[in-house]
């Protein structure tokens, strides 16, 4: 990749991970100019699904995550493929794609997220029952509280309480609650709710129950870390191989291409807006001589600095 072309696709992952939490649509915004200029880049589509999930949009998280995964081997976002299933209404999908995972391999606190999603996957068919069970597991009464654990506990004790056992869910929202010093969850709310005890507050800021206990439909609901640092300096990785027509070959089978079997789910390696190598360096280098700016196809192509706040994110 041409140095002026990797210094902007950087700008644009700092730019991503400093507004993921605060401005999603802005963040995916600029991820989806960095993946513009360098779709063959892992880190880039791993910030693009990161920051569509947070973002509310399932279908290109689910895209450019399996992508991700594809590239790298990695399994390290199946808790947001789960979740953002469950979003899409398709809670047997989010419970397949915990049956079909390598708890062995996955890191701790993925297997742990992807447990609690399962679990309201399965509150989502109606197999409450169920969801208490799956949730019994052996993490959670350890005595050292873990980052996951106040979020494995409020799950259980929400479990609890949609199966009609409230002294068990009220015992488990003050365990959730101890363990939950950055107040990552209402554990400490619920608690009080099931006293007795009504908080007044502002109603735009109070998030329901439901979403907080890995609910679908509440963007970020599972807190999701990239495993590139997209908020220090960004180092370009090498692209994929390419073949003799200059595209990237596709990784895996069709049956890899969709863990779950589904002919609907978008697999596309290769981003379809993704710019040649000599239009992203007309890109990155800036304006023409007439201050338009070309992005190497007679378009002109708008500002692309993180600085400014500007982004070129496709239009679908």
């Amino acid at each position: 990749m041409a140095k002026p072309v990797a210094e902007t696709v950087a700008r644009h992952l700092v730019a991503t991970g400093q507004l993921i939490d605060e401005d999603p649509a802005e963040a995916l915004a600029h991820a989806l100019a960095a993946r513009r200029l360098a779709s063959r880049i892992a880190a880039v589509r791993e910030a693009v699904g990161l920051a569509a999930y947070h973002a509310g949009e399932w279908q290109t998280a689910i895209a450019e995550l399996r992508t991700y995964h594809r590239m790298t081997g990695l399994q390290s976002h199946l808790a947001v493929l789960a979740d953002c299933e469950r979003a899409l209404g398709r809670a047997e999908r989010a419970i397949d794609l915990f049956r079909g995972a390598d708890r062995e391999k996955l890191d701790q606190a993925v297997a742990i997220e992807l447990l609690i999603v399962a679990a309201g996957a399965r509150g989502d068919l109606g197999q409450k029952d169920a969801a208490v069970a799956m949730l019994q597991v052996p993490e959670l009464t350890v005595e050292a509280a873990e980052p996951w654990t106040a979020r494995l506990r409020y799950a259980y004790a929400d479990a609890l309480l949609a199966v009609g056992r409230r002294e068990e869910a009220r015992e488990w929202f003050s365990r959730a609650a101890d363990a939950d010093t950055e107040g990552e969850t209402d554990a400490a709310e619920r608690l009080l709710e099931l006293d007795g005890v009504v908080i007044e507050g502002d109603e735009e800021d109070e998030e329901s129950a439901e979403a907080i206990a890995a609910g679908p439909g509440a963007p970020g609901a599972v807190p999701a870390r990239p495993d590139a640092d997209l908020t220090g300096d960004a180092e370009p990785t090498e692209p994929a191989e390419r073949d003799d027509d200059g595209r990237r070959d596709q990784a895996g089978t069709a049956d890899e291409r969709d863990e779950t079997g589904s002919a609907d789910v978008p697999t596309d390696d290769l981003a379809d807006d993704e710019l040649t190598d000599d239009e992203a360096r007309a890109v990155a280098a800036g304006p023409t001589a007439d201050g338009t700016g070309t992005d190497g196809t007679g378009t002109a192509a708008r500002g692309e600095s993180a600085g400014t706040g500007e982004s070129d994110a496709p239009q679908r």
